[in-house]
């Protein structure tokens, strides 16, 4: 397999806010392959309603890429950086976007969610997210599955049926209680710093 048709990791690109879906298009014009998730809403204006996209991770964007030839990337216009310790990309899990990816593509609605390291793990068994795991976590409006960009100590959250549970104890192997708790334990640090970036998680070149 050629350099050029290889299957590289995804890694977490801070751009400029504000500036994410040109940088998206920049770097797919390149020949990058870049997922930018949002979250659509509607707005009411004077004479129409409008339908909005915003990204689920203001700042941020994903990129397959080589880690070993970055400049490209850098130098495109809105990059700021590439998320990682200290010069060093750090890739983030495959499995991380595909679930993202899977809620947005099958038309969930999809929040931004303070990040959430503790709760109740489960799978869902039936409906369109299939197979997806997460943390459940129940409110006032329903249910909602949340999933996590690790790296970036971020989540998000998805409106689900109940129903797709499946019974309490059965097909549920990540051990989900049911109705049994309420409550999830948020990091109380979520989102607390300008960009929402943990630590000293950084690139700059």
């Amino acid at each position: 397999m050629s350099m050029r048709q290889q299957q590289w990791p995804w890694f977490a690109i801070l751009s400029r806010t504000g500036r994410e879906k040109t940088t998206t298009l920049l770097l797919e014009n390149s020949g990058y392959q870049c997922f930018l998730p949002v979250s659509k809403s509607r707005r009411l204006w004077s004479d129409r309603v409008k339908e909005l996209e915003v990204p689920l991770f203001p700042g941020y964007l994903f990129c397959r890429m080589n880690p070993h030839n970055r400049l490209p990337v850098l130098q495109t216009p809105g990059v700021i950086q590439i998320v990682g310790v200290g010069k060093t990309p750090i890739a983030v899990e495959d499995d991380e976007i595909a679930a993202i990816h899977s809620a947005e593509k099958n038309g969930q609605s999809v929040m931004p969610w303070p990040y959430v390291k503790i709760g109740h793990a489960a799978r869902i068994e039936y409906g369109p997210l299939t197979g997806l795991t997460g943390i459940v976590v129940k409110i006032k409006s329903g249910w909602k599955l949340i999933l996590s960009v690790t790296l970036l100590q971020r989540s998000v959250a998805v409106e689900i049926d109940r129903n797709w549970l499946g019974a309490p104890g059965q097909g549920n192997s990540m051990g989900f209680k049911g109705d049994s708790d309420s409550s999830t334990p948020v990091d109380p640090t979520h989102l607390s710093r300008a960009r929402g970036f943990p630590g000293e998680l950084a690139e700059a070149e």
